[in-house]
């Protein structure tokens, strides 16, 4: 069954739109300043638990990186090279996310999740430049393994954060939606339905039913052109209310792969009139066990909070690869001491002087950036401080409750350890 050829216009049109979408956001990006913001006015980068070792490179290679990634985009998108562009665009795409984790956003970890697939394809087997020099030999045809694999990556997506959407403070209490509409009466015409909470209940329940069903919507061929309606026009309200990048256009391009191949094929009338040429996938076995783990993971990763005492929004294990999109409103006040257990002397530390604004932001409600801020601050004052501790007044706030103490006070942060358990010297675990 994996095995049935289908049309590889498809997975063209996917290769197209996403190579292209890459190509222009990362354009996007640089204009937009966020590479200085991001990456060359830091001092100090969070990291990844186990990816410790990833360094940010030296400022003066940052912008040429980008540039490489922009044009490997670009090569994507015309099917030049297209393996080794792709290959190309994701180490240093994947790179530039791993050097500091307070730039996690749930889509920018959906980018290389779909360009690892899309790599596993044939997708420059028509319609692109490697074929037209001669570099590979066009098809017309491919295992419809290749389309279902990028349609069921789409599908746990949504399916995911349609269940995450399935708390308390989303279904009972419209939270964080009945924060974040008001401030947006002032757009035209609709603006001034903003402020009823009514607008909050009716856009958290229906966000809910979306992603909860529109995988299903979207394979089902009667319902799929009305399903791409909503598609549209839900991603479309979503940019246009709230600020999550790329996000939105990256869905609408993506769902396209869900289409027939009648359809695909109509966007390509003068290449699909070429004679049939099937691609073969050799070890068959091989490649579908090793897709069968793909998304054994894929699915354990959204669903792994669940071994951990409290509430994942509150202290965040596990929130991380979990595909909650836009599921609180969070802040949070932290001030770190630094002692000499020695001498007993102590100094308040000012955040600032060692993080920029965003990085600062991020680390108040997570508690993994504290730990590592607090090991950083130590390393930092060594002259002065010769037998560090570190502790933290820390208090959060979530979707508009009052605020509470998050971590104990009386805990050395250099005596915690960073690592896959519950973190005990968190105090706050649930949303009461």
């Amino acid at each position: 069954m994996i095995s049935k050829q289908r049309s590889i216009y498809p997975l063209v049109t996917f290769r197209i739109l996403f190579g292209g979408l890459m190509f222009f956001s990362s354009i996007r990006f640089w204009m937009q300043g966020w590479i200085e913001k991001l990456y060359i006015q830091p001092t100090f980068f969070f990291k990844y638990y186990g990816f410790e070792w990833v360094d940010m490179c030296p400022q003066a290679f940052v912008k040429p990186l980008f540039f490489i990634m922009i044009l490997a985009a670009l090569f994507v998108a015309i099917g030049l090279l297209y393996r080794g562009a792709l290959v190309v665009f994701l180490c240093i795409f994947t790179y530039f996310e791993l050097v500091d984790a307070t730039n996690y956003l749930n889509h920018h970890y959906l980018v290389v999740l779909l360009g690892f697939l899309l790599l596993l394809t044939p997708a420059n087997r028509a319609f692109s430049l490697d074929v037209w020099r001669g570099a590979v030999k066009p098809k017309t045809t491919i295992p419809q393994l290749f389309i279902w694999m990028i349609m069921l990556q789409i599908g746990i997506v949504y399916t995911c954060a349609g269940i995450a959407k399935l708390n308390s403070d989303w279904v009972l209490h419209a939270l964080p939606l009945r924060i974040w509409l008001p401030e947006h009466q002032d757009l035209p015409i609709i603006g001034g339905l903003f402020k009823h909470a009514e607008i909050a209940y009716f856009f958290s329940w229906v966000g809910a039913f979306y992603d909860c069903t529109v995988f299903y919507f979207l394979c089902w061929k009667k319902s799929r052109p009305y399903a791409y309606i909503t598609v549209v026009v839900f991603h479309l309200m979503t940019y246009i209310l709230f600020n999550i990048g790329i996000f939105p256009w990256l869905m609408i391009t993506s769902n396209l792969i869900f289409f027939s191949d009648q359809f695909h094929q109509r966007l390509y009338k003068v290449l699909s009139n070429v004679n049939q040429q099937s691609f073969v996938v050799s070890h068959k076995k091989i490649f579908s066990s090793f897709l069968g783990l793909y998304f054994l993971i894929q699915i354990i990763l959204p669903l792994r909070h669940m071994v951990y005492a409290g509430s994942t929004y509150v202290t965040e294990i596990g929130y991380r690869f979990g595909w909650r999109v836009m599921l609180v409103e969070k802040s949070g006040i932290v001030t770190f001491i630094l002692k000499d257990k020695t001498t007993k002397r102590f100094m308040e530390i000012a955040n600032r002087e060692y993080l920029t604004p965003f990085q600062e932001k991020q680390m108040a409600i997570q508690p993994d950036f504290m730990l590592q801020f607090a090991r950083h601050i130590a390393h930092k004052n060594k002259d002065l401080v010769s037998n560090p501790q570190v502790y933290v007044n820390s208090f959060i706030t979530i979707n508009g409750r009052t605020s509470k103490r998050y971590i104990n006070p009386n805990v050395d942060l250099l005596a915690e350890n960073d690592d896959w358990g519950n973190k005990p010297f968190i105090i706050a675990r649930d949303l009461k």
